[in-house]
């Protein structure tokens, strides 16, 4: 007989016995598998908040681009019509491509020589740590949470 069977012959007294050797199972255990999903678990719980965070950082980034854009078109017509009064913002959401889903609500306050672009988050967007965001013709950032540094 072969070395992988399940019953084995052996030699005793003169006379063969047939003994039982304990059967091996391939694959995993019930409880080697509870250990790996309580893992995946703990790294997911981990890393989902982490994840949404770049998210809403990366919405942030737009908006604050789109602010900056926006207050160099101002500055254009300044230096051609020496006022900001007939100014108005090309889009009112951002991002601005048609189609995409607003994650912050454009606003402009004019005045003839002064005007502040601010960004309002929307939606989920505005569990975002910097909250509202601000950029007027000196150049000057504002937020309404956090600190300038982290959302700058």
């Amino acid at each position: 007989m072969n070395n992988r069977g399940v019953l084995k012959m052996y030699k005793q007294a003169g006379d063969y016995t047939v003994r039982a050797q304990p059967f091996r199972q391939a694959g995993f255990t019930l409880i080697e598998l509870m250990i790996v999903v309580a893992v995946v678990a703990i790294l997911a719980a981990i890393a989902y908040p982490s994840y949404q965070e770049q998210i809403r950082k990366s919405r942030r980034a737009q908006a604050k681009a789109d602010l900056v854009e926006y207050a160099q078109r101002a500055e254009r017509m300044y230096t051609v019509d020496n006022a900001y009064t007939n100014f108005i913002l090309p889009s009112n959401q951002s991002p601005r491509e048609v189609g995409s889903t607003a994650r912050y609500r454009l606003n402009i306050n004019l005045a003839a020589n002064a005007f502040t672009i601010i960004a309002t988050p929307l939606g989920p967007q505005a569990q975002d740590r910097c909250g509202t965001l601000s950029l007027n013709q000196a150049g000057f950032k504002t937020n309404s949470t956090g600190t300038l540094q982290d959302c700058w």
